[in-house]
Formats: C-alpha cells, sequence, structure tokens
C-alpha cells in the first residue's frame, strides 16, 4: 500500500508569493467571481516556478475558499467580491507556517471527529480500508520496521471513511508535514511502537461496531500515549 499525499511546499516563502502573484494578477485582469484562472502550466510559466508549487499555492486558495477547482474545467474564482478577496489574502499572507506542536493540536482535534463520524458513517468498503492499513501497519512493527507511513495511512482511511469531505483534505494537507518532521521527533522504542498495535486495533474495534463514543475515547487514549512517549509532546 501506497501513502499518496500532496507534495510538501518546495519553501513556504516562494508559496506565499506565488498566492501573492495570483492575488495580482486577479486585480490586473479585473476579473470577478466565476471567471477562470490561467491553466497551472500558463502560471508556472508565467511566475517562473513549477507546477507543483502553482498547484499548492491554489489548493491553500481553495481550502480557504476563494478559489474553486472544478475537474475537466479548471480554477475559478470563488463568490466572493474583490475587496473581500484581497482582504483575506492579506491574511493568508500574515500566517507563519505552522511548527509541529500545533499540527499535533490540529490533527487530534480533526481526528477525535473523524473517528466518531467514521463509527457512525462507515461503508464495508471504508472498514476494509481501515483494516488493510491496520495490517500493514502491524506487519511492519512486527518486523522491526518503521511504520510511520503506515500509521498515517490508517489515519487517513478512517479521516475518507467520516464522510467529511473537508476534514479529509484538511488531514490531507498537514500529513506531509507530520512524516516530515517524524525522524526529528520520534523517540519510540520497540516496545512502545507495539503498544501502538493494540490502540489502532481498539480503535477500529469501536469504528467496526458503530461505536462512535467509543471510537472518539479510543482515539482520545492512542494520541495522549503517542504524543508522550513519542514525541515529548504532553497532551491534555
Amino acid at each position: 500500500m501506497k501513502l499518496e499525499v500532496p507534495a510538501k511546499p518546495e519553501n513556504f516563502d516562494i508559496q506565499k508569493n506565488i498566492i501573492s502573484q495570483i492575488r495580482d494578477l486577479i486585480n490586473f485582469k479585473n476579473l470577478e467571481p466565476g471567471d477562470k484562472l490561467p491553466s497551472e502550466r500558463m502560471l508556472s510559466e508565467k511566475f517562473k516556478v513549477s507546477r507543483n508549487v502553482v498547484r499548492d499555492a491554489i489548493q491553500k486558495l481553495e481550502l480557504y475558499g476563494l478559489l474553486k477547482s472544478r475537474p475537466q474545467s479548471g480554477t475559478f474564482i470563488a463568490n466572493i467580491g474583490i475587496t473581500a478577496l484581497n482582504g483575506m489574502v492579506e491574511d493568508i499572507l500574515r500566517l507563519d507556517e505552522p511548527d509541529f506542536k500545533s499540527l499535533v493540536e490540529t490533527r487530534i482535534l480533526l481526528e477525535l471527529k473523524t473517528a466518531r463520524l467514521a463509527a457512525l458513517r462507515r461503508t464495508e468498503e471504508d472498514l476494509d480500508q481501515i483494516y488493510k492499513a491496520l495490517e500493514a501497519h502491524k506487519e511492519k512493527i512486527l518486523n522491526g520496521v518503521e511504520a510511520v507511513q503506515e500509521d498515517l495511512l490508517f489515519h487517513l482511511a478512517i479521516a475518507k471513511a467520516s464522510g467529511n469531505s473537508s476534514m479529509n483534505t484538511f488531514m490531507l494537507i498537514i500529513t506531509p508535514e507530520i512524516i516530515t518532521n517524524f525522524e526529528k521527533y520520534h523517540v519510540c522504542d520497540v516496545g512502545e511502537a507495539h503498544s501502538r498495535i493494540e490502540e489502532h486495533q481498539a480503535i477500529f474495534d469501536a469504528i467496526k461496531n458503530r461505536s462512535p463514543q467509543l471510537a472518539k475515547q479510543k482515539m482520545k487514549e492512542h494520541f495522549r500515549e503517542l504524543y508522550k512517549y513519542c514525541y515529548n509532546i504532553e497532551i491534555n
């Protein structure tokens, strides 16, 4: 199984610069809500950056509701006034790059909710994907192999099973940062890694049995232990 997530922006300052240039382009061309932006290829050539950098900037603006991508059609300005759009872009540009603890806190808030919703909404297909991720993680841990991607794949499968596309998108956005910072913070020994297997199993069982409150509680216990022993971060 392969973990597929959006690529981490090549540089936070470059991403901010591209967002600023997209804003300037909208203003220069007097584009209105519903108007289409140039293609990613055209923007990458104009701004002299890779298409991945342009795509990351567009995804961020879409996350904040300023742009809307339509499959096979392109990217369009959302139904928001240009004055409001400019103000929101300024707010986005003032945001600092999130630190690891901030990502951890955001992830926990998201996953307590997704676990509960997954227990209520999961399909048999969702359950199968969660189980496959559970087993892939277990196999690597038992063989003494690092399993960070399999761990995150398990949690992403739960997010998808929640049936909430916005939460799933947020998880996909913060996941690359968590992977990037893993080696810096990860200090789990083999015994602690083995306990993750039991915690994952308890979460899976609660979702399988459609027990939303139990799923949320088991996810909370999982994070409390995970970040205390593996990342040296206290979670209340």
